[in-house]
């Protein structure tokens, strides 16, 4: 089993960050450490790993294939629903008797 590593975070000041960003890059990529860039003592960004995508394509394509049908049922509630949705509605006339 691999061994996990401990994964580090913390906070660093603006220029902290500008003058060592070198450093705080290589720390990211090697330990997977994560920092908060502050200016003025206000957290304005953070410096991390990249992780994987959510979802690529292939996963939406596989989804796709894989799904259970939808059935009658609701095939017939999708298109009462569309039909009473795209009715023409005019309004009242409030003049007319």
């Amino acid at each position: 089993m691999a061994a996990r590593r401990r994964i580090r975070s913390g906070r660093v000041s603006a220029t902290h960050a500008a003058r060592n960003f070198g450093q705080l890059v290589d720390r990211v990529r090697e330990e997977q450490a994560t920092y908060i860039v502050d200016r003025g003592g206000v957290p304005v960004a953070r410096i991390g790993p990249v992780g994987p995508a959510a979802c690529t394509l292939r996963d939406l394509v596989d989804l796709l294939r894989n799904r259970r049908p939808l059935g009658d049922e609701y095939g017939r509630l999708v298109e009462s629903a569309v039909a009473h949705h795209n009715e023409l509605r005019a309004r009242r006339n409030p003049w007319a008797r």
